[in-house]
């Protein structure tokens, strides 16, 4: 899948409240949720008016201003020369799903339950992963699961799955601080993977920031190939 695919997998996975196109600009809407359903983007090549308006129609909304962008955008230019500060790098991973779904998962260690149980939601509180991002993935339309992990004969972490157009992408992958290290991201991954091929799913993906060394480690482990995915732009 190119990169224009796997873009349009995590919007329909982890959708905004409301997504208007206006000029230019796609505005995204929520109240809460992170920057990737509030901020606005462009796949046109916006001038310093246009960035102007866009800063204007995103206070009319309430919102922080706030610009998503891949590295290739040439506005991104004019946002650094505006005083924007760059934030959050992310990386797209991305992989046949049979790569993770020919693993297999120990017994009575993953299980896909939705709508989430409290259980999951309290484990995702604990990571601050909130109510906003909760709402997120229940406003979702696509087929969606949270997998919920067990290990050390106790629940110990779990992960939101999303299928959109054949490709599985997974967010809000969360271990409880005492049950890390043991494994159980990867039960989870390979869980998602399963669930997604059962499915349909021909493709496997996810998103991650630049910064997260330990999340890098593990999916480059598992085979997992990273390419520059987008990151932001924010006033200071």
């Amino acid at each position: 899948m190119d990169r224009a695919a796997l873009f349009a997998v995590a919007e329909a996975t982890w959708p905004p409240e409301n997504r208007i196109a206006e000029g230019p600009w796609v505005f995204r809407q929520s109240n809460g949720g992170g920057k990737r359903v509030t901020a606005a983007s462009s796949d046109c090549d916006p001038d310093l008016d246009d960035i102007r308006l866009a800063e204007a129609r995103m206070e009319a909304m309430g919102q922080q201003v706030l610009f998503t962008l891949s590295p290739d955008h040439r506005y991104d230019a004019l946002l650094a020369e505006s005083g924007y500060d760059l934030v959050d790098r992310t990386l797209l991973y991305h992989c046949p799903i049979a790569h993770l779904a020919d693993r297999s998962v120990p017994l009575v260690t993953a299980f896909p339950i939705w709508p989430p149980l409290q259980l999951a939601k309290d484990i995702w509180a604990d990571g601050g992963i909130g109510v906003d991002r909760v709402a997120v993935m229940e406003r979702a339309t696509c087929e969606r699961t949270a997998i919920l992990g067990r290990v050390n004969d106790r629940a110990g972490g779990v992960v939101y799955a999303g299928l959109h157009e054949g490709c599985v992408m997974i967010h809000a992958l969360e271990i409880s601080v005492s049950q890390r290290r043991f494994g159980l991201a990867t039960s989870l991954m390979v869980a998602a993977a399963h669930w997604g091929a059962a499915r349909g799913a021909t493709d496997f993906s996810l998103l991650v920031t630049k910064q997260n060394e330990a999340a890098n480690e593990l999916y480059a482990s598992l085979g997992m190939r990273a390419q520059d995915g987008y990151h932001y732009r924010i006033k200071p």
